[in-house]
């Protein structure tokens, strides 16, 4: 015992110099959460998906312009003589004609169709600046959750450790108490046994230490180095349930997305009811033709031609497509109004979740740390009373498993009281860099939008490419 007592003091002074040495290089997950809203995979596929998204209201804004194209056309005929009737018996005329001008057409009325498509777009780009704000806070919480998930993980990986070496100094006592006749071929099996379940149990830790470490560099974009202990965000949280509900439901990006989206579909309905009215089109075009004639070369150079004009059309059956449209779309509206009901509940439902997680946490952490002192202390006078021959090694044993999983169950409620404090923040809409203070440069999606929601023309993205 006092062999292992040494070797853990041992094991603890290195760890501290350790620590010590890499303090200044350990990451914090403060740190960890500005690297993921940087470099996350699927946080930046979702601000490419926003980008989509905004090049609906240019192709909305283009039913409002006109459309230009330049037409030209060339035939080619030949003309076989009959040599009894033709005056040429040795000519065959070959006639080339062509034109080539510039044709403009000018939607002038559409229904409304053009108008109510592009507030159907600006709906749109709208909800998808909401749900990118939710994707970036659900990139956050994951990354936080990741980091203190690496922190618990190792934490278990090192107590299991110990109880190892622990188990280890029992098994080899069992065995030299045997040896002089005090102990039992019973306590020595027994002490076996426990050490052969703390071996499995260490592979186990270690796995999933390492499959903790593996999530965190899928979310953060790197493997996890020396990470600083992180508290709970108590300062950043509603003072009480009912005021974070209040809060979620003015702010969370789920329900502001899909109120956006309600706005989209209603501009849709009305953008297909649209087409039961009347078009009106203007049309110009500029053109000149030629006509060539061999052999007798003749050319013919003065069709130059001008038009204008509108058309209206007026649609009276259009076998039905049209009502139908109208008809899903309101069914898409409709589904659209019962959708933000869905958020709602479903944020009511988070935040009600992640509330009482955190309560939770914060009382178990002060009851688990009772638990491992109390039990800490039960081990102690334990080992003492079998020295003297009034307890047993299987009492021992017990006494440790209890040691290790009140140890266990604190690491869970420490990760836990941080992890809900962040829960919290998402469950309310909250958990962004800004209220976080990340020191990252803020991804803001509006500078692409106002950058090509009227652009005329141009292959090129606001990018470079």
């Amino acid at each position: 015992m006092l062999l292992f007592r040494k070797s853990l003091f041992a094991a603890v002074l290195l760890s501290a110099t350790a620590l010590s040495a890499a303090t200044a290089s350990a990451e914090t997950i403060l740190g960890a959460l500005t690297k993921a809203y940087q470099f996350n995979s699927t946080l930046n596929s979702a601000r490419a998906g926003a980008r989509v998204t905004d090049e609906n209201v240019a192709i909305a804004k283009s039913g409002y312009r006109p459309t230009i194209a330049a037409t030209g056309s060339i035939d080619y005929t030949s003309t076989r003589r009959n040599p009894r009737l033709s005056v040429l018996p040795n000519s065959s005329p070959r006639i080339t004609t062509g034109s080539f001008g510039i044709e403009l057409q000018q939607m002038l009325f559409d229904g409304f169709q053009t108008r109510n498509n592009v507030a159907a777009a600006e709906a749109q780009v709208r909800a998808s600046f909401e749900s990118l704000r939710n994707s970036e806070q659900n990139t956050l919480f994951d990354a936080a959750s990741a980091y203190m998930d690496v922190i618990r993980d190792r934490r278990i990986a090192v107590l299991t450790e110990q109880n190892l070496e622990f188990l280890n100094e029992q098994a080899r006592a069992a065995r030299s108490r045997l040896e002089v006749g005090e102990g039992t071929r019973t306590d020595v099996a027994q002490a076996d046994a426990s050490r052969s379940s703390a071996v499995a149990q260490l592979s186990a830790a270690r796995a999933q230490a390492q499959a903790s470490a593996a999530a965190y560099r899928q979310i953060v974009g790197e493997e996890p180095g020396n990470l600083q202990a992180a508290a709970p965000l108590a300062k950043l949280l509603p003072r009480s349930a009912e005021a974070a509900y209040a809060m979620a439901a003015a702010e969370h990006p789920a329900i502001l997305a899909s109120e956006h989206l309600v706005d989209a579909a209603g501009f849709q309905v009305k953008s297909a009811e649209g087409a039961l009215l009347p078009r009106v089109t203007g049309q110009a075009s500029v053109g000149t033709g030629f006509t060539s004639t061999e052999p007798l070369q003749t050319t013919d150079n003065g069709n130059t031609s001008a038009s204008i004009g509108a058309s209206l059309t007026i649609p009276i059956y259009t076998g039905g497509r049209t009502s139908a449209e109208i008809r899903q779309s309101k069914e898409t509206l409709g589904q659209a109004r019962i959708d933000v009901d869905v958020r709602r509940d479903d944020v009511r439902q988070a935040v009600t979740s992640a509330w009482t997680a955190y309560v939770a946490a914060r009382e178990n952490v002060q009851a688990n740390r009772e638990v491992v002192s109390a039990s800490q202390l039960a081990l102690n006078g334990v080992i003492e009373e079998r020295n003297v021959g009034q307890r047993t090694t299987l009492d021992v044993l017990d006494a440790q498993a209890d040691v290790i999983t009140a140890q266990i169950n604190l690491a869970n409620a420490e990760r836990d009281v941080v992890v809900g404090s962040y829960a919290i923040l998402s469950a309310i809409g909250a958990l962004n860099s800004q209220r976080l203070g990340l020191r990252v440069a803020e991804y803001k999606p509006q500078e692409h939008y106002k950058a090509v929601k009227d652009k005329w023309f141009g292959l090129r993205t606001p990018d470079g490419r």
